[in-house]
């Protein structure tokens, strides 16, 4: 299977800022990680702080057995990536670190979860095993 794991703004930061909120760890920490147990399964990673690099990836995707988006900030504002979204052919499976429905109000909104199979938050880095998780045992 291959799966690709796209994580919006200043998610390149993780271990770095906020800790209490988002962890200690780095994502390349956690992914090399998960990367490693589930060996038998491609995960290819994407990061960017510009929406629309993201757009583009999304639309360079030629083969994929699901998405998994973190989207940071865009999930909450940007129509563009949940028009790209609603244009792909594979599962996507929003994730979150945090809680966002927890959180300040104008994080409850998702602009992403209308055009995912579903939604995954609140479990810190964990949130992104589940969703693999969740990915492989669609097929």
């Amino acid at each position: 299977m291959k799966i690709h794991i796209i994580n919006g703004p200043n998610l390149n930061l993780l271990g770095k800022r906020e800790k209490k909120i988002y962890g200690k760890h780095s994502f390349d920490v956690f992914l090399k990680s998960i990367q490693k147990k589930y060996s038998t399964h491609k995960l290819e990673y994407f990061q960017s702080n510009i929406e629309g690099e993201i757009i583009n990836y999304l639309q360079s995707i030629k083969k994929s057995d699901g998405i998994i988006i973190n989207a940071g900030g865009f999930t909450h504002t940007s129509v563009a990536i949940h028009d790209a979204l609603k244009i792909v052919k594979y599962p996507v499976i929003e994730v979150h670190i945090s809680n966002i429905t927890a959180r300040e109000s104008f994080r409850h909104t998702s602009l992403i979860t209308p055009v995912s199979k579903g939604l995954i938050l609140g479990f810190g880095l964990k949130s992104y095993e589940l969703a693999v998780l969740a990915i492989i045992g669609s097929d």
